[in-house]
């Protein structure tokens, strides 16, 4: 008798998944500067799936209102899968809004301080998820690599969380991808650098905790430093990047590339909180 292959199977995955810190219960306040976060960078999210972390309201005894929350993330490209934190009143309002409910709290490694580096400094692009300070948000974004300990964290006053105490991942040996990337692929290189030998379509996403070398033109999206190294770099033969970020400060490429970098070898690296592109010397 054949044997018969169920139906499903069930496992534990370990996923990225996006953190959307509440800090306040004021909505309308909260979809401002929403709004003002991502209104520039509107292709960074797509379909994103994002837990709500509701730890700093928790003792306001005000639940928001999660449906029009939702809705309006839904217009950012992001998708409210749970609540993380929050008391039970507010817990039990995001279930009857059909969210899920995730363990209470999510533990933030410290990141590592960067370096000033001593190579000259290249551009610095205008449109970086770093950006100056705008006073009184209320939400930050943390990006949640696999466990839930591991993230890189883009505030909402821009500011990259740092702590005397650093914890630095334990590497492995690198991933190598000698085949072309294709659109709607993410390859993740958990506590290594990757190395990609074929080209990376529009559409396809690569993160690692470490460098990215791409020795192809980059037409998707490229994450180094996912857990928070900000020592980590980018090298790419041929910038067509849709995104770059190294440990939470992403470039957005929605107006172009610049000429003088467009289709060219470049390599990618912080300077301190600033973003630095530079052409490779051919």
């Amino acid at each position: 008798m054949a044997r018969v292959e169920p139906a499903f199977k069930l496992k534990i995955a370990n996923l990225s998944l996006f953190v959307l810190y509440v800090n306040t219960t004021d909505m309308v306040q909260l979809k401002k500067q929403l709004d003002m976060r991502f209104n520039k960078s509107q292709n960074f999210f797509a379909n994103t799936p994002v837990a709500l972390d509701l730890s700093a309201i928790a003792n306001s005894n005000i639940s928001p209102d999660f449906a029009g929350l939702m809705a309006f993330m839904l217009d950012h490209g992001m998708h409210a899968t749970g609540v993380v934190g929050g008391s039970a009143e507010q817990r039990e309002a995001a279930v009857r809004s059909g969210l899920g409910l995730f363990s209470d709290t999510i533990v933030r490694p410290a990141l590592k301080a960067a370096p000033i580096p001593t190579t000259a400094p290249g551009i610095s692009p205008n449109t970086i998820g770093s950006q100056p300070g705008v006073p009184g948000l209320g939400l930050a974004i943390e990006a949640v690599a696999g466990e839930a300990n591991n993230t890189i964290i883009l505030d909402s006053d821009t500011q990259l969380q740092k702590s005397d105490s650093q914890v630095l991942p334990t590497f492995r040996p690198t991933m190598i991808i000698n085949k072309p990337v294709r659109t709607g692929q993410r390859i993740y290189a958990d506590g290594a650098n990757l190395v990609v030998l074929g080209v990376v379509n529009a559409g396809a996403e690569l993160i690692a905790d470490g460098d990215i070398h791409i020795y192809a033109p980059l037409r998707g999206r490229a994450i180094a430093g996912a857990e928070g190294n900000e020592n980590a770099r980018i090298f790419i033969h041929s910038l067509e990047a849709e995104l770059i970020s190294i440990a939470g400060c992403f470039k957005v490429f929605e107006n172009g590339i610049p000429e003088n970098l467009r289709g060219k070898p470049v390599q990618v690296h912080l300077d301190r909180s600033d973003l630095i592109i530079q052409a490779l010397l051919s």
